[in-house]
């Protein structure tokens, strides 16, 4: 814990409602507002609980809720958002049991008095979840969760009410309280990183289910070797270099082979594998290419011969990070040695829609399948039971769309009605989307001008690329590159869809892209701009990297800026084919302006991508309709019939 929490004059403006220049009068003017405890001349730092003293005697700070307060405290004082939030929750662990830690730490000596008021008003319990709502919003230095309605899903197909259940990459605990939701007796976990297996084991603990949650590697360092469980469910971390291939190549968990170093989401697999008890189940979310990548081709045909695999069902796009990924959920059952082999698999593609609409549908096509494996089960373009044999082919390619039924025209009234539905959603989510701006008062922008390249200068910002392949090297095969992450490409980012490019070995270097990134194409007609919003993905070459210094600059506000007509002309070549963004010019406006305008930047790709889906929606609209009308499947309301 830091000693002291502190606030910057920017978050002391938000604090109070107020803009950057009523913070720098209030200085001036009133000789006892708080002096600085840090920082710099430049850009200083107030003791946040000395400021928030001032402003309520000034009558300028707004009331809060306990629990607001306490997690702004929180979140000033601590060295991360976890550790804060597990500090707390020992705290609130110790007042349920009727006592404090023998050794609290004397930082949160200044918050202990709201801890007890939002534990006597709410209970431990349900103190502790207050605060880890707050938590759980996107932020710097908060873990991607999994998301609730995720993890039920994966729970409900794992049937884990009424057994023991382990999660061996647990995070903060997401799947485990879904388990919990689901009446699992017992919950188990093991979590790398300390502080989000303290929260997990603290959630655990208030509720007081039993069972045990152990920090540290659970491939390298299985904490429950030798143990088996009702359920596995898990969502592992994807596209890992490092996962101690080396000294893990004869391991018994292993028991369909060795896996490939290229593929860790199988060695998450077989862990699985190896801590079910015969008949249980486990489910893993995974990244949709480990459905068909070559190296894992092995270790697929295995899984299925053996019975093991069961089902691989598809998700709709950004139901759990990466958000722009579709990924898909394995359903596994621990077959015994000497079972017959399976004759058919379930694949589903649940792909398009929302995964409350899917949801419920995809636990019924499994539970279908569960209650008769052997039977055919063929739900034109959303599941299909596959013969085992027809998976084994050349490629062993579990992608569920890939082996779908085409709809046939009994279905294209419900298809039609379905697209038909969507489109109505989207449209309606327009007028919401459209612009909400409003004229100038001098009708002219009143602020100066600075170049990207004078703000790479400065230090607003750096300025990385383009990456260029490096040329005449051959393209070697993907699954001996050990390039595990998608690379964003120009045409992907000009197109504005997800990372489709792989790293075949020519990236001179692999620069991973961060959230709050801002990426620019260097071949394009115009000035494209794109703000990285998932972790996972490398830079592709002939991009322009910019990444902002969140003191200086809102990355939502600088794409907007380079999208602007005159930073068009600015930065493109004559020929209208190049792309030089250092020419580029950006406002010079304060970070809470900047935000503001970030803010309507980011409204109107909202508008701009709703625009497009309805768009797509209404073209397959027209051709469903046409298709049902010339194929007699559809009639005119009113005709004959």
């Amino acid at each position: 814990m830091q000693e002291t929490p502190t606030i910057t004059a920017a978050e002391i403006a938000r604090l109070a409602g107020v803009g950057r220049a009523a913070v720098s009068n209030w200085r001036k003017r009133h000789a006892d507002f708080p002096a600085p405890v840090g920082g710099t001349a430049a850009s200083p730092e107030f003791d946040l609980i000395q400021v928030e003293q001032w402003l309520r005697a000034q009558g300028k700070l707004p009331e809060l809720a306990t629990a607001d307060r306490l997690w702004r405290h929180l979140a000033a004082a601590s060295e991360s958002p976890a550790a804060g939030l597990a500090a707390v929750g020992a705290l609130l662990l110790a007042h349920q049991r009727g006592g404090r830690p023998r050794r609290a730490d004397p930082h949160l000596a200044p918050l202990l008095p709201d801890v007890d008021a939002l534990a006597d008003e709410l209970g431990p319990q349900g103190a502790f979840d207050e605060l880890w709502q707050r938590f759980s919003a996107p932020g710097p230095g908060r873990p991607f969760a999994t998301p609730d309605d995720l993890a039920d899903l994966m729970v409900g197909l794992a049937d884990v009410g009424g057994g023991s259940v382990l999660d061996p990459a647990a995070g903060s605990g997401a799947i485990l309280r879904a388990a919990v939701r689901a009446g699992c007796t017992s919950a188990y976990g093991q979590e790398f990183d300390e502080d989000l297996a303290t929260l997990a084991r603290l959630w655990l603990a208030l509720r007081e289910v039993p069972g045990e949650l152990v920090a540290g590697d659970s491939l390298r360092a299985d904490a429950f070797a030798g143990r088996a469980f009702d359920a596995v469910v898990c969502h592992p971390p994807f596209g890992a270099t490092n996962w101690g291939d080396e000294e893990l190549g004869h391991d018994p968990r292993w028991i369909v082979g060795t896996t490939p170093r290229t593929e860790p989401e199988l060695a998450w697999v077989q862990h699985a594998l190896a801590r079910l008890r015969v008949g249980g189940h486990a489910v893993l979310l995974m990244p949709p290419t480990v459905a068909s990548r070559r190296a894992g081709k092995r270790i697929r045909g295995e899984l299925l011969r053996r019975g093991h695999l069961r089902a691989v069902i598809a998700l709709p796009a950004g139901v759990a990070a990466p958000h722009g990924v579709p990924l898909h959920l394995w359903v596994l059952r621990r077959a015994a040695a000497d079972a017959p082999p399976p004759a058919r698999a379930l694949l589903v593609d649940a792909a398009g829609g929302d995964l409350a609409e899917t949801a419920p549908r995809v636990l019924t096509a499994w539970q279908a399948f569960a209650a008769a494996p052997d039977a055919e089960v063929e739900e034109a373009g959303f599941a299909r039971s596959v013969p085992v044999i027809e998976l084994l082919d050349e490629e062993v390619d579990l992608t569920p769309a890939r082996r779908q039924p085409a709809v046939g025209g009994e279905a294209t009234g419900e298809y039609l009605v379905r697209t038909r539905e969507q489109l109505s959603s989207v449209v309606g989510k327009l007028p919401a989307l459209m612009p909400q701006v409003a004229s100038a008062a001098d009708g002219a922008p009143a602020s100066d001008t600075l170049t990207i390249a004078e703000l790479a200068r400065t230090g607003a910002l750096q300025l990385i690329g383009p990456v260029r392949t490096v040329a005449g090297v051959e393209q070697p095969d993907q699954a001996a590159t050990g390039g595990e992450g998608l690379v964003l490409t120009g045409r992907d980012v000009v197109e504005g869809v997800e990372a489709s490019g792989r790293d075949d070995g020519r990236l001179p270097e692999r620069v991973p892209l961060a959230v709050g990134d801002v990426v620019v194409p260097v071949a394009a007609r115009r000035l494209t701009s794109r703000v990285v919003t998932t972790e996972g993905m490398f830079l592709g070459s002939g991009l322009y990297l910019l990444r902002p210094n969140p003191a200086a600059l809102d990355p939502w506000f600088l794409a907007g800026q380079l999208r602007s007509s005159a930073n068009d002309k600015q930065a493109t070549s004559l020929s209208g084919t190049r792309i030089d963004v250092r020419r580029a010019q950006i406002r010079r406006l304060s970070l809470d302006e900047q935000r503001a305008h970030g803010e309507e930047f980011r409204r109107l790709l909202a508008f701009e991508s709703a625009l497009s889906e309805v768009g797509s929606l209404g073209a397959e609209l027209v051709r469903l309709a046409a298709d049902g009308l010339a194929g007699g499947t559809l009639r005119p309301k009113g005709g004959a019939k």
